[in-house]
């Protein structure tokens, strides 16, 4: 006997832990609003582990929902500063809309205003060399214009074209050194040539001394020569200079027209055969 102890202790060993755990289920399964002693020590045992585990679960879940939440953030930043730029654009682009309207309804009061045909063109280019200062507009020979008919805008005389290509045409400026006007001063009548001074001036030459021309005359064309008709502004007397030698007045002229921000001008067209 002793020796079958001996020889199988581990089987032995092993059944009674079995017996022992199903003989603790079955006291368990008749008694479940009670622990029994084995439960309560195996709870004291694992109860301070679980604490640990759910600290460190809810830690470590706490780490992961910010995680993602400032993900959620960040995503929702990017889709923000994506809708700003978008509402921007759009403001822009209706302020700049707003501004073009303007623009075309004082150019078809002026070319109501004038007597005299004229086809509207828009400026896409600007040319300055040594000689010359000219703007490119957007139409040409094949829309019936020709050299030398003059270019207005809302606030007066722009130029005239030089050069017609078929599809644009280039406006030699009123300030160039190269332009020359017949004008007259509004109030006094008096006579003289508008020329181009450069730097977005103009002068008054051939002004006599006798005539009365004070600083803030409005300048306008005298339709003397046949390119600009009568009565276009040109620009407003700006300083008076009267020598004790020579003929005539020192008179300088400060174009009406805002030639640095031009978008929009009228061709007044005549005929061929004038």
């Amino acid at each position: 006997m002793k020796n079958f102890l001996i020889r199988y202790r581990r089987f032995l060993m092993t059944a009674l832990i079995l017996l022992a755990a199903f003989l603790t289920y079955a006291m368990n399964l008749r008694n479940k609003e009670h622990a029994n002693p084995v439960e309560r020590t195996v709870m004291s045992i694992t109860a301070p582990v679980a604490g640990s585990a759910a600290s460190a679960s809810g830690f470590f879940g706490d780490i992961w929902n910010n995680y993602i939440d400032l993900i959620d953030v960040r995503r929702e930043n990017i889709e923000l500063r994506k809708s700003v730029k978008r509402l921007n654009a759009r403001i822009i682009a209706d302020n700049e809309a707003v501004a073009a309207n303007m623009r075309l309804k004082q150019l078809l009061d002026l070319k109501e205003s004038v007597a005299i045909p004229s086809l509207a063109v828009s400026v896409i280019g600007e040319d300055s060399s040594a000689w010359f200062k000219t703007l490119v507009v957007d139409r040409g020979s094949a829309d019936g214009l020709l050299e030398g008919m003059p270019v207005v805008a809302t606030g007066g005389v722009v130029g005239r074209l030089v050069k017609v290509a078929p599809h644009s045409s280039r406006v030699l400026l009123l300030t160039d050194h190269a332009s020359a006007i017949a004008a007259i001063v509004q109030r006094s009548r008096a006579r003289g040539v508008v020329r181009g001074a450069g730097g977005g001036r103009c002068s008054l030459e051939f002004t006599v001394k006798d005539e009365d021309v004070k600083v803030g005359d409005t300048v306008i064309s005298s339709g003397i020569g046949g390119v600009f008709p009568k009565g276009l502004p040109i620009g407003e007397v700006t300083m008076v200079k009267k020598g004790e030698y020579g003929v005539f007045q020192t008179i300088e002229v400060r174009p009406l027209v805002n030639i640095g921000k031009l978008e929009e001008a009228l061709v007044l067209v005549r005929q061929r055969d004038e």
